[in-house]
C-alpha cells in the first residue's frame, strides 16, 4: 500500500550528495592545500580556463612554424594583403559600348555580377572609341588609354590621393638640373683663370741688383 504523502515523509527522489567543504582545517581531509596539491600552475586560479593553443608557457607550435603567404594579416582589408574586394574590367571590354559607361551598364552586359562592389578599370587591351567611363578606380594604363582615345573618366568616390605626397613635393621643390653641356664648359674656364695670374705677376718690374763697379763708386 502506498504511503500517504505528507510533509513528514517528503524526501528527494535521488540520494543527496553533500557538497565538498574545503579549507576547513586538516582534520576535514580537504584542508591546508584544499585538494590543489603543492604550488604549481594547477594550484592557481584560472588553471582550468587555458586558451586554445597554450603549451604551458613554451613557444607554441603556431609561432614556431614558418609563416605562409596569404590572407592571414589582421591589418589587411578585407581578408588579407593579397585580396581586394573590387570587380575588375579591362578597357578591351569597353569596345562594345557607345557614349557613357557606368557600373549599371557593365552589370547589364554581364561584365560584373553586382554593383555593390567597387569597379576598377584595368588597362589590358586596346580602346579605339571615345567613351565617358565612370568607375570607382582606374589603373594608370587604363586612364592613359581612355584619354588617348579622346574619352574622359569620372571617379565615383573621388580621385585617390598619392601614397607619398611629401616625396613628390620635395622632388618638385628641387632646382632643375643643368644641362651637361654647361657642366662640361665650366672646368675649361678654370685653367684660363689660373694661367692669367702668373702673367700678371710677370708684368711687374723686378729690381736689378747693383754691379761691382757701381758698388765701388758708391
Amino acid at each position: 500500500m502506498a504511503q500517504k504523502l505528507n510533509l513528514s515523509s517528503l524526501k528527494p527522489a535521488a540520494p543527496r550528495k553533500d557538497r565538498k567543504r574545503i579549507g576547513r582545517g586538516p582534520g576535514s581531509g580537504k584542508g591546508r592545500y584544499s585538494g590543489r596539491g603543492i604550488k604549481g600552475q594547477k594550484a592557481r586560479s584560472g588553471s582550468n580556463k587555458m586558451r586554445a593553443g597554450f603549451e604551458g608557457g613554451q613557444m607554441p607550435i603556431y609561432m614556431r612554424l614558418g609563416k605562409q603567404r596569404g590572407p592571414y594579416s589582421k591589418d589587411a582589408m578585407p581578408m588579407g594583403p593579397h585580396r581586394t574586394k573590387v570587380s575588375s574590367v579591362n578597357v578591351r571590354d569597353l569596345e562594345r559600348f557607345d557614349g557613357d559607361v557606368t557600373p549599371e551598364l557593365l552589370k547589364e552586359a554581364g561584365l560584373i555580377r553586382n554593383t555593390r562592389l567597387d569597379v576598377k578599370i584595368l588597362g589590358h587591351g586596346d580602346l579605339t572609341k571615345k567613351l565617358a567611363v565612370s568607375a570607382h578606380l582606374f589603373s594608370a594604363s587604363a586612364r592613359e588609354k581612355i584619354e588617348q582615345a579622346g574619352g574622359t573618366i569620372t571617379w565615383l568616390r573621388g580621385e585617390p590621393k598619392p601614397k607619398h605626397p611629401k616625396r613628390r613635393e620635395k622632388k618638385a621643390a628641387l632646382p632643375p638640373e643643368e644641362p651637361e653641356a654647361e657642366a662640361e664648359e665650366a672646368p675649361s674656364d678654370e685653367p684660363a683663370a689660373k694661367s692669367e695670374e702668373p702673367a700678371a705677376e710677370s708684368e711687374e718690374p723686378q729690381a736689378e741688383e747693383p754691379t761691382a763697379d757701381e758698388e765701388a763708386e758708391s
